[in-house]
Parts: C-alpha cells; sequence; structure tokens
C-alpha cells in the first residue's frame, strides 16, 4: 500500500479512496474481520451501504488512531439508523461526550459485539464516507482544565514499542525545560525539571485536563499528538525523517491539525536539528520563556 501512503501523505485523499476501492473489490468476503488475523491487521467494512442502517464501528487500532478518526462520526452517525461505536474503554468518556445519538461501549478483546447491518473500522471511516480533515469541524475534543501555571509546556518524548525511532532520549528535552514551565505528559517518572517528575496519571480524563491547562504541547508522534491536536491545543510535533503516513513531508502544517507545527529529522536518527530548531522558535514565544 505505499501508493496508497504516498497519497495520503501528499493529502490527495481521491486518489487514496481510488487504491481503497480497488482494494475493497479484491478482498475475500470471507476474510472480513478475520479472527485468525490480530485486530490491528483485519478490514471490516466490505462496501455495503451504511445509510439508513444499524451500524458498528469497531476500534480496532491505537488510541491516537480513534482520536484522529473520531471526527467523522458524527457525520455518520446523521446517516445511520442508529450507530454504535465499540471503542478503547479509556477513549469512551473522553469523546462520547454530552449527546450525539451516538451509543459507546467498551472493545473488550476477547469479547467484541456480535456483527451489525453495516460494520467499519473507525479508521475506514474517510474512505466510507468520502470525507477529508477539511470536512471535519475543529477543536472537535474537549475538556476540564486542570490547574498549571500560565505559559507552562506539555511535553511528550516516547512513542510506543511498535516504533521506537519515533521516541526521543528525554534527555534531549532538557533545553526546552530551561527555557520554560514544563510538565511531562508521559505515565512516568522522569528526571527532567518538569513540575511533575512523577508524570502524567495514566488516566485519560486527568491527561486531557492536563493538555487543556497547557499553552503548548510539545510531543513525538503519539497519542498525544492526536490528543492535544483534536482540543485545537498549539502542539509541536517531532517527526522521525520517514513519518507515518498521515504527516506530510516537507510541510510545517498537517490539515488533520491545524494547530500543529511539524519538526522533523533531516534524516534517520538526527534529533537535533529539529530540536534546535524548535529551540529557536520557542525562545521567540516571550509568554512562554517570560514565564521560567
Amino acid at each position: 500500500m505505499a501508493d496508497w501512503a504516498a497519497a495520503m501523505r501528499a493529502g490527495d485523499h481521491a486518489a487514496a479512496w481510488a487504491i481503497s476501492e480497488r482494494e475493497l473489490q479484491r478482498r475475500d468476503p470471507a476474510r472480513r474481520d478475520d479472527p485468525t488475523l490480530p485486530y490491528h491487521q483485519r478490514w471490516v467494512w466490505d462496501g455495503r451501504p451504511y445509510e439508513g442502517r444499524h451500524c458498528l464501528v469497531r476500534c480496532y487500532h491505537g488510541l491516537g488512531d480513534s482520536i484522529q478518526f473520531a471526527r467523522f462520526l458524527p457525520m455518520l452517525a446523521v446517516r445511520t439508523a442508529s450507530l454504535t461505536v465499540e471503542m478503547q474503554p479509556r477513549l469512551i468518556d473522553l469523546i462520547a461526550g454530552p449527546g450525539g445519538g451516538i451509543r459507546f461501549v467498551p472493545f473488550i478483546d476477547a469479547h467484541p459485539l456480535p456483527q451489525s447491518e453495516c460494520d467499519l473500522e473507525i479508521t475506514e471511516l474517510d474512505f466510507a464516507l468520502r470525507l477529508t480533515p477539511a470536512d471535519a469541524a475543529m477543536p472537535y475534543l474537549a475538556a476540564e482544565s486542570g490547574v498549571l501555571p500560565h505559559g507552562c509546556v506539555g511535553l511528550c518524548h516516547g512513542a510506543g514499542p511498535w516504533d521506537p525511532a519515533r521516541s526521543i532520549p528525554p534527555h534531549l528535552l532538557a533545553p526546552i525545560c530551561a527555557m520554560a514551565l514544563c510538565i511531562s505528559l508521559m505515565p512516568e517518572a522522569t528526571t527532567l525539571p518538569v513540575l511533575n517528575p512523577d508524570g502524567c496519571p495514566f488516566d485519560m480524563k486527568a491527561t486531557a485536563a492536563l493538555v487543556a491547562a497547557t499553552d503548548l504541547v510539545i510531543t513525538v508522534d503519539t497519542m498525544i499528538a492526536h490528543l492535544a491536536g483534536a482540543m485545537g491545543k498549539p502542539t509541536w510535533l517531532l517527526l522521525k525523517s520517514d513519518p507515518d503516513w498521515r504527516w506530510p513531508v516537507g510541510e510545517r502544517g498537517t490539515p488533520w491539525y491545524p494547530s500543529m507545527r511539524i519538526y522533523a529529522q533531516p534524516s534517520a536518527g538526527d534529533w537535533e536539528t529539529p530540536l534546535a530548531e524548535l529551540a529557536r522558535d520557542l525562545a521567540a514565544c516571550p509568554a512562554l520563556a517570560a514565564e521560567r
């Protein structure tokens, strides 16, 4: 699917959807939601109509994926007879919100819900609905703000173990802590000079409250990037040189999250270059630097 990834990186959604449509036509219906595969490798939607039907959206990928594509749920809901979303339990309170007419239930790996009239995986929604990021209102997530000093910067240096190249050695963020008041958005203790050396609670509501209370989030490509972007928080994203399909190459911004600014490695393993550029930009933000 290299062509699909290239199209998505370039923002050519029509080309990506055409590739997805050809792939859909080649699929064996007997392999839909194949229980012999890990959840993240399964495909779910078989192209059947969802208009006026009882639909089930399954969240088979990571927390960040669910946050990224949750923007399309309201637009699917108005086209269906009913919509149920089987979502990671940690995210439900954050994404469900008040009203909306969508039923959220926890996704339990060992006991997934039975099939509905039409099943889709959440990362298939842009293709199924033929919608781009520009079609969704921003921001689409909100949280009650915690209490932090004015000018506080949230830091997240670690991504999941599936791609260690996304993570930054934490000591490389020490110069940022010398420039502004910082908190850690990692769920672990840190030796960085931050306001919360024990780290961020492993709780989505508490994490979102901390993000809401910051003036800026600096993060690698992980769930925190999607959370901050979906909340409309100014977010500076540190990317490896060969990033995931959702991030444009050679661009400073992304249509997925208009409040996001990208700092990418010029070559594999070189975090010093984007961090130096980021530090120069941070120094040019007197409202942040003055609080230190």
